[in-house]
């Protein structure tokens, strides 16, 4: 199975995970938005032990209930997230180093994206989780 390397944005957390993700969507809930600071937070998920912190893991911080999101502890950025009673892991596409070979194939939580922003592509769109 072909792996794919993640950064932070200073570079001082990288994690492995397997180019095996079962599922990616664009999510445009105010969480996911407020926690890239973006319109919407494209994300693969992956069973969690198809991933795994591999330099500098003292560096990350877990933040939330049971500390399911997991950032860099010196530059803030959102790595990835535990999620479905920690069976799975929402990893944010933007960490990529590596091209990964699963698109996005709808958005979510549309209900509650940014006013702002116009979705213009033609995937689906659900007004919540789908």
């Amino acid at each position: 199975m072909r792996s794919l390397t993640g950064q932070c944005r200073c570079r001082a957390v990288s994690y492995a995970v397997e180019d095996a993700f079962s599922y990616a969507v664009n999510c445009h809930c105010s969480n996911c938005r407020r926690a890239t600071g973006s319109a919407f937070k494209p994300l693969a998920g992956i069973a969690s032990g198809k991933i795994a912190v591999v330099e500098e893991e003292a560096f990350t911080a877990r933040y939330g209930d049971e500390g399911q999101y997991v950032h860099c502890g010196q530059c803030g950025s959102l790595l990835y997230a535990v999620v479905r009673d920690g069976a799975f892991v929402h990893v944010s596409m933007g960490t990529l180093v590596d091209t990964p070979s699963i698109r996005p194939t709808h958005h979510i939580f549309v209900g509650s994206k940014a006013p702002w922003f116009d979705i213009t592509d033609d995937l689906p769109q659900h007004e919540a989780f789908a």
